[in-house]
């Protein structure tokens, strides 16, 4: 069995290797590895995955099936941050080997972003098991439908052993994307906190793409759509080095639109995406602004913070700490509307700059109209954003599969 340590980090690692308890929750790669993967039998597979594939026990779904008497496993694929899921957002990552089965591991976060035909050569089938985390721009599904479609093109089997949505499968938020974009950060035409896991967003991405692809999931046991991850009794992993609890995923979905402006979300301190600010912030104006608003499940306060990294590293920023009070009720978007609205007053936030391109995307290209162009008041924004997500959960209904 692989070293716990050699793919989660240091904190995981102490806790997986310890043995836990079975959780309340069982994710695909369990249910599969009960009958060691026996519906992979006699085939060639490759997978998909990173540090979050794990079952409930701790164990890598590559060790799992690398040792499985029924499936071959032949082939490693990996996504943004990497096998071990340790590289930083945006870096290129190389194709290596796995130093404890000597297979493969071809990124697709490097070169390409699809795998090739070379790389899916001699394969009978293609797992995906990562841990989403349920925000439209984070692009670990995307990994996911472009191989769905790589697949599709060579006849290969598509597999999807599923997994929660950390943030609760039952909270809309955000515009939904248009049906003409799809970019590597905005792929699929759902609102940015689309409350679907990733065997249901493959799904829906068949059916509104056309894809021609033997697609099957197999579903997580156990999950409760209104559940968070800290319900599930699953250890948490890092999907990625700067989301490090359930709440800085939560937060995501609109603390990481700041991404597309020139305001730091905390990479490079003690919260990222739990805080935001910058050098040049009056950010006991804002909290005003945030705290007269009243939005539910959340408190604010100034804080300054020197992040260690990225934008403003080394520089003193004047930001806004945010602790979830109530995570089913807390709304992310709303706390970027509301921001971002108050941001675009000049006599308050002269230096306040943003890539239109980039804010088009990720937060959604209405998002651009509506704060900057129509100049709607929030209040508007929000409840368009509302009306969108309402749309969309009856577009989705068909796709649930808990």
């Amino acid at each position: 069995m692989r070293n716990c340590s050699g793919i989660l980090s240091l904190a995981a690692a102490a806790l997986l290797c310890a043995g836990p308890a079975r959780a309340a929750v069982m994710t695909g790669l369990d249910v599969a590895e009960q009958n060691d993967f026996a519906q992979f039998a006699g085939r060639r597979v490759g997978i998909i995955t990173n540090q979050t594939g794990v079952d409930g026990r701790g164990k890598s779904a590559v060790d799992a099936m690398f040792a499985s008497r029924k499936a071959k496993l032949v082939a490693i694929f990996s996504p943004e941050h990497g096998f071990r899921g340790n590289a930083a957002d945006g870096e290129i990552i190389s194709n290596s080997t796995d130093p404890v089965t000597g297979l493969p591991i071809y990124s697709l976060y490097g070169s390409v972003h699809r795998p090739t035909p070379a790389m899916l050569a001699g394969l009978d089938v293609l797992v995906f098991d990562i841990q989403d985390i349920g925000a439209r721009f984070y692009t670990y599904l995307t990994t996911m439908a472009l191989c769905m479609e790589e697949a599709a093109k060579l006849k290969i089997p598509f597999v999807v052993l599923d997994r929660p949505n950390p943030i609760s499968g039952t909270v809309l938020e955000g515009p939904v994307l248009p049906k003409n974009i799809q970019d590597f950060t905005g792929y699929f035409p759902v609102p940015v906190r689309h409350g679907m896991t990733a065997g249901e967003m493959a799904l829906l991405h068949k059916d509104m793409r056309g894809i021609n692809v033997d697609l099957s999931v197999v579903k997580a046991q156990g999950w409760d759509r209104a559940a968070f991850y800290n319900d599930t009794g699953l250890a948490w992993v890092n999907p990625s080095p700067n989301i490090r609890d359930v709440d800085a995923a939560i937060m995501y979905p609109g603390i990481g639109g700041f991404e597309s402006t020139n305001m730091a979300v905390g990479r490079g301190t003690d919260a990222p995406f739990m805080w935001f600010g910058a050098p040049w912030l009056d950010a006991d104006k804002l909290l005003a602004t945030l705290n007269a608003a009243g939005l539910a499940g959340v408190r604010f306060r100034a804080e300054n913070k020197i992040p260690g990294k990225d934008i403003y590293s080394g520089k003193l920023c004047r930001g806004i700490r945010m602790e979830i009070t109530d995570r089913a009720a807390v709304r992310p978007m709303d706390i970027f509307v509301r921001a971002v609205c108050a941001l675009r007053e000049k006599q308050y936030y002269r230096e306040f700059r943003f890539d239109e391109e980039a804010l088009k995307l990720t937060p959604g290209n209405n998002v651009y109209k509506a704060i900057f162009e129509s100049k709607d008041a929030p209040e508007t924004i929000i409840a368009d954003f509302r009306a969108q997500c309402s749309n969309f959960d009856r577009t989705r209904l068909p796709y649930l599969l808990y």
